[in-house]
C-alpha cells in the first residue's frame, strides 16, 4: 500500500538520523554520507510516485502518508529541481485541502534559504557563534508570527525554545569549517550558481 511505503520511507529517514546522533557521527561533516544516501533514495522513489499518481495528498494516502511524502520532499536537499517541483505540487495540494499549509511553509522556507533569499515563515534555523540555533534571515520579521499562526505553526519564540531543548538533548557538534563546507555544497548541488 502506497501510504505504508511512504511512512516506512519517512520512518527510515528519521531512524537513520537518530542512529547517527546516538553514535556521535552526525555533525562531524556538513552532510553525513549515510543520511545523504537515504535522502537520495527516498527522493527517487517519491519522484516515481508523483509521476504515477501526482502529489500524494490526504485523499490518496491519508494524513500520515501525506506527512511522510512532505518529509521526503523536505529532505531532498541534494536535488534542487525536484524540491522546487514538489513545492509547486504542494501549494496546489494545500489549495485543495490535500495537505496542511505548514508543510508548504517549511518547504518554501527551506528552498528560499538554500537559494540565499530571506525565509517567509521562520521555519529554518542555523547555528550561531555561541553554539546555539537562530532563525535564518526572515523577510518582514515583525509579522512572522502572524504568518506562522496563519499556517498552523506556533510562534517563533516557542519554536526557538523547542529547538534549543532538542539541540541540548542531541548535542550535535558543529564542524569548525561549517560555513565553508555549506557554501561549497550549495554550489555543488546547484542551489547557487557561480557568477
Amino acid at each position: 500500500m502506497l501510504s505504508q511505503e511512504l511512512v516506512a520511507m519517512a520512518k527510515n529517514d528519521l531512524s537513520v538520523r537518530e542512529a547517527l546522533v546516538a553514535d556521535g557521527s552526525l555533525g562531524h561533516a556538513l552532510y553525513h554520507p549515510h543520511m545523504e544516501a537515504v535522502h537520495i533514495s527516498n527522493a527517487a522513489r517519491l519522484a516515481a510516485i508523483i509521476e504515477q499518481y501526482g502529489w500524494p495528498g490526504n485523499s490518496l494516502v491519508g494524513e500520515e502518508g501525506a506527512w511522510a511524502a512532505w518529509l521526503v520532499a523536505q529532505h531532498a536537499i541534494g536535488n534542487p529541481p525536484f524540491m522546487r517541483h514538489c513545492l509547486t505540487l504542494l501549494k496546489q495540494a494545500a489549495a485543495n485541502n490535500e495537505v496542511t499549509p505548514w508543510q508548504v511553509a517549511f518547504l518554501e522556507d527551506r528552498i528560499r534559504m538554500y537559494e540565499g533569499k530571506p525565509q517567509i515563515y521562520g521555519t529554518q534555523f542555523q547555528p550561531n557563534k555561541n553554539g546555539g540555533l537562530e532563525p535564518y534571515l526572515i523577510e518582514n520579521p515583525e509579522s512572522v508570527n502572524d504568518r506562522r499562526l496563519a499556517v498552523g505553526l506556533n510562534t517563533i519564540e516557542e519554536r526557538i525554545a523547542e529547538l534549543t531543548a532538542q539541540s541540548a538533548r542531541e548535542n550535535i557538534p558543529t564542524p569548525p569549517d561549517l560555513d565553508e563546507q555549506y557554501q561549497q555544497w550549495l554550489y555543488s548541488v546547484g542551489w547557487r550558481i557561480a557568477s
